[in-house]
């Protein structure tokens, strides 16, 4: 294996600490940092850790004076706004310098959940009845949908602003949560039709040559009655929470028949999204066990342990083969592919 040099780019407040005496790499905040830095040391390369904040000029000075092969890109934002972190791929690119993870292009088409599931629909991919709205304007029912629906925040990852009350069942709780969207999260509101069956996720790893990884499912073992089977914030994230409701994910019970279908929708759903490096699609099967598109997530969570890398694992990609198979595809990414 070629030894390479490896720029690993990650928010300024999420770099380890060289000591990590005091500290559970398994609870810290910069666990997926820790992981990836340890693991690319364990597999022999050479590692430069960097922080970023709001200034992209130091990314160039690390370029010069560290003349990685490749950068590893952590960085979910810049400047902490979500939507510019495509635009640090583009830098990246502008620099001609090799990175991990997605393309700017397919980060854009991805984020847009509204712009994205009008291009699978194009494509007829089934994806949920939905409708935009913008910031400032009321929701206004359309015809093609129907109660119940969820309400999302257009462009925001990780589940952000979605809580049990993201399902609403008449007009009034709409408008109530679109304002609450914009005001909360500052974007546009996308309202879509409510799912209600098995939630599934599918990773994919690749560029032109795509590798899907097992079906994943999150379910809920003690979720109050009344209570829908949502992956809020707190499901994702609070392990109080997700003891308290039973969350669990882990590869699906769903057929096979089921699951060679969402597999291969994943890889349509790649290829008509323009993505590179690796992403997760996630699904809702309807009663008809017909899977529904939600969306896709570029550069998902890659911590050891989490759904990504577990799943992986199923494959025979061991945490440490992961590592090296997202550097291996991104060295073998062209961006000029896309002009």
């Amino acid at each position: 294996m070629r030894k390479l040099r490896v720029l690993v780019l990650m928010h300024h407040y999420m770099v380890p600490p060289d000591d990590i005496s005091g500290h559970d790499p398994k609870t810290a905040m910069w666990r997926t940092e820790y992981d990836v830095l340890r693991t690319l040391r364990r597999l022999k390369h050479d590692v430069y850790p960097l922080g970023v904040h709001d200034d992209l000029s130091v990314i160039k000075q690390a370029r010069d004076d560290f003349k990685p092969h490749i950068a590893f890109n952590l960085l979910e934002a810049f400047h902490e706004i979500g939507t510019f972190d495509q635009n640090v791929v583009s830098y990246l690119e502008l620099l001609r310098l090799p990175y991990t993870g997605c393309n700017p292009r397919g980060m854009f088409l991805a984020r847009d959940k509204a712009l994205s599931k009008k291009l699978l629909q194009y494509h007829r991919i089934t994806v949920p009845g939905f409708m935009l709205v913008r910031r400032g304007r009321k929701p206004r029912m359309i015809k093609r949908l129907s109660f119940p629906l969820i309400v999302k925040s257009l462009t925001q990852e990780a589940s952000t602003g979605i809580s049990q009350a993201s399902v609403v069942h008449d007009e009034t709780k709409l408008a109530e949560r679109v304002q609450f969207i914009h005001d909360s999260i500052g974007t546009d509101a996308i309202v879509e039709e409510y799912v209600d069956g098995q939630e599934l996720y599918c990773g994919v790893i690749g560029n032109s040559r795509l590798e899907v990884l097992p079906v994943w499912e999150m379910t809920w073992e003690n979720l109050p009655e009344g209570w829908h089977r949502i992956a809020t914030a707190r499901a994702k994230w609070s392990p109080t929470y997700q003891e308290k409701v039973g969350v669990m994910t882990g590869a699906t019970d769903a057929s096979d028949e089921i699951a060679d279908k969402v597999q291969h929708i994943s890889k349509r759903v790649y290829r008509v999204l323009e993505l590179s490096g690796y992403a997760r699609i996630d699904f809702r099967l309807d009663a008809a066990g017909v899977p529904h598109v939600l969306e896709a997530n570029p550069n998902p969570q890659i911590a050891d342990g989490e759904d990504f890398a577990r799943s992986a694992d199923m494959l025979g990609l061991t945490y440490p083969k992961l590592i090296q198979r997202i550097l291996t595809t991104g060295l073998r990414w062209d961006p000029e592919r896309l002009g």
